[in-house]
């Protein structure tokens, strides 16, 4: 029951970090440990191996090929994390944007070195994966986001791309969504849904699910077998995208542009990350340290408690 309980929380992580833009769930699952065998068990549900496992079996090992076991808490966990997120992470951000900024910073730099001493040698085409792909990632993170599209085969592409970045350590689903000009209408869309069945929300939350379930199957069948075959460059080319993504989680950072999302309010559309003398309300230091090193410790921690 512990495990299981565990399991549930790591799903949960993983769904309140999607809510956040710059925080990627992928770098959850590979922090506390899943993540190879969540992309396994992706791989196996929406390809054949479950349908030949039902057929040659029967439903016992079409559970067993689908890690039925593991989806049964890491799924719940997610959905409550999501759900928490969409209700909870949003409020802090408005009320405490630098300190959890920090919290998450302290996470994704402790990560970089968790992923970096996994890289099994350093040689050229390892070095140059990681510094073209944190090039990369700090380009995506100063990117100007995009006008947003309503139209419903946008938003099916946006999902597909999103979740995509879901399970690419470094790169964060929801900030994918904010460079395509889509997190002002999707993530009020499941606040919608979830509180008040709106139809319209519905159907942009439906059209999204599919395309993220169609992007889901065809990157993860990708990034398992770059496991597979080329397990040491892999692992620095998601270091590099870890490197480069801790711009967009600098706990200092001002709004320099506001946009009006789908719902009518003003939601920050451009940032602009500064030292803490020049940002606009209390930097708040202390805390920004303080946090900064916890979540740093939680990954060394989790990391020793593995080992």
């Amino acid at each position: 029951m512990k495990n299981r309980f565990l399991l549930f929380l790591k799903g949960a992580a993983m769904g309140l970090a999607e809510v956040i833009p710059g925080v990627s769930g992928g770098t959850l699952a590979f922090i506390t440990g899943i993540y190879e065998e969540l992309l396994e068990t992706i791989k196996n549900i929406l390809g054949l191996e479950v349908i030949r496992a039902y057929q040659a079996g029967g439903l016992k090992a079409a559970w067993e090929k689908a890690n039925g076991p593991f989806l049964a808490f890491l799924l719940p966990g997610m959905a409550f994390g999501l759900i928490c997120g969409v209700f909870l992470v949003t409020r802090l951000l408005e009320s405490y944007p630098q300190l959890l900024w920090a919290f998450f910073f302290g996470l994704i730099l402790a990560s970089v070195w968790y992923i970096g001493k996994r890289v099994g040698k350093w040689t050229t085409a390892e070095i140059a994966g990681l510094l073209l792909a944190a090039g990369l990632a700090f380009f995506i993170t100063v990117a100007a986001p995009a006008q947003r599209i309503e139209s419903y085969w946008f938003i099916f592409f946006c999902g597909m791309i999103a979740i995509s970045a879901l399970i690419l350590p470094g790169i964060s689903g929801s900030f994918i969504l904010l460079l395509l000009g889509m997190y002002t209408v999707i993530i009020p869309s499941v606040k919608s849904a979830l509180t008040t069945l709106d139809s319209k929300s519905l159907t942009i939350l439906v059209v999204f699910a599919l395309g993220a379930l169609i992007g889901l199957a065809t990157f993860s069948r990708f990034l398992s077998w770059a496991f597979k075959k080329y397990r040491s460059l892999t692992m620095a080319i998601l270091t590099g995208f870890m490197i480069g993504s801790l711009n967009k989680i600098w706990p200092w950072r001002n709004v320099v542009e506001f946009r009006t999302n789908s719902h009518g309010e003003q939601v920050p559309f451009l940032e602009k990350s500064v030292l803490p003398a020049s940002y606009d309300g209390d930097p708040m230091v202390l805390g920004v340290f303080l946090l900064v090193v916890t979540g740093f410790l939680l990954v060394w921690l989790l990391d020793r408690k593995a080992e």
